[in-house]
């Protein structure tokens, strides 16, 4: 399998999984995308990619200098977000593990900057490492995203993508059952060719 890492948008036009623009978890889940032809996208797959994403969705300032460890903080919850998000829609228990994983990152969150003392500035306040700060604040907000789907009244319309390959999940919509149009397309193409060849 091909993996293409980028800090671009994808070159052909992927519009977020319906759901998505509501539940940032959702849109967390879906950074990694499988395409036709072996080819995967993983849009956290560097710390400039990281960033770029933490920003485009207001999480992060612009020019955070986002570290490796921060980026790959972001990519382990992905996995367990979508580990949950997977147990949810084959109706299987929680993982353990996702289920720790998305609680810690809801408690690890600053609530404030800390009081320090310095002999010449006096006392003041600081975040103990602003750049940490600020993706333990990311963090949070997508495991308060995740708890808020799986509990609220939308998570009985949580499914994952119909279509081969994909692995997107999304909110459904009637009887969509489907990320994208593409998505749609390709299902439908490959329904129809089953059809053809089974007469």
């Amino acid at each position: 399998m091909e993996e293409i890492e980028t800090t671009e948008p994808l070159p052909l036009p992927l519009p977020p999984a319906p759901g998505a623009e509501e539940y940032p978890a959702l849109d967390l889940a879906n950074s990694a995308i499988a395409l036709p032809g072996g080819h995967h996208v993983d849009l956290l797959g560097t710390p400039a990619a990281a960033e770029r994403w933490l920003v485009d969705r207001g999480l992060a300032p612009v020019d955070t200098g986002l570290a490796e460890m921060c980026a790959g903080l972001l990519r382990s919850l992905r996995e367990q977000v979508r580990a949950l998000l997977a147990a949810h829609v084959a109706g299987r228990p929680a993982p353990a593990a996702a289920l720790t994983a998305v609680n810690n990152a809801l408690t690890r969150a600053p609530a404030a900057s800390l009081l320090h003392w310095d002999p010449a500035r006096g006392l003041y306040r600081e975040a103990a490492h602003p750049i940490t700060q600020i993706v333990e604040h990311a963090l949070a907000v997508l495991a308060a995203s995740a708890a808020d789907l799986l509990t609220g009244p939308d998570a009985e319309r949580l499914t994952a993508c119909g279509s081969t390959p994909c692995t997107r999940y999304l909110l459904r919509h009637g009887r969509r059952h489907w990320c994208s149009t593409r998505c749609g397309d390709r299902a439908r193409a490959a329904r129809a060719y089953a059809r053809r060849t089974q007469t």
